[in-house]
């Protein structure tokens, strides 16, 4: 990721999401716009953001589980710009991705966590998700341009993986006597 991230500008016009050429055949960028940075500021959030979420989330799933999260809230952060926003031209970083795994992360809390602890990160996420709809990016994004939608398509995706998990955990194995 952090080789993505410093890459030149014309490897990153050719990995980042860019609807035109996911229109056109090229699915890569639907992987790889999640894995190039508009800068070294943005590298730098991201970064910050996943170590967090590391240190918050990270025991709360198994790496194959986290894998599975990643992917789906990459895969509905894609589905949302292909089929939600058609003025998007262009888009870059990681932080929608970051978005699925606090969102998942959350999800497994309710089930162990100080139910306070939980509440409070619960209703952070809310206000957060809510204000950038409603305002846009919050002021500590400084001159970078952010797309809000990319953090809600992420979290829609982190939730939906939570569940998709809790549901395999309570189904799986199947009971032998059902055999």
């Amino acid at each position: 990721m952090v080789l993505l991230g410093v890459v030149g500008a014309d490897i990153r016009a050719l990995l980042r999401y860019e609807r035109s050429g996911v229109l056109h055949g090229e699915w890569w960028r639907l992987l790889t716009g999640h894995l190039v940075h508009g800068n070294s500021q943005h590298l730098a959030l991201n970064l910050a953001g996943t170590g967090l979420v590391a240190l918050l989330f990270g025991r709360d799933y198994s790496a194959v589980q986290w894998l599975f999260i990643l992917l789906l809230g990459a895969a509905c952060i894609d589905l949302g710009f292909v089929f939600c926003e058609p003025q998007l031209v262009w888009y870059v970083g990681l932080s929608g991705v970051l978005h699925s795994a606090v969102a998942a992360g959350i999800v497994a809390w309710w089930r162990y966590e100080n139910r306070h602890l939980t509440l409070a990160i619960t209703l952070l996420m809310l206000f957060k998700l809510g204000w950038e709809q409603w305002q846009g990016a919050l002021p500590l994004s400084g001159d970078m341009p952010v797309i809000v939608d990319a953090h809600l398509y992420g979290s829609i995706g982190g939730l939906l993986a939570a569940a998709l998990l809790a549901i395999k955990r309570r189904h799986w194995p199947p009971d032998a006597t059902s055999l």
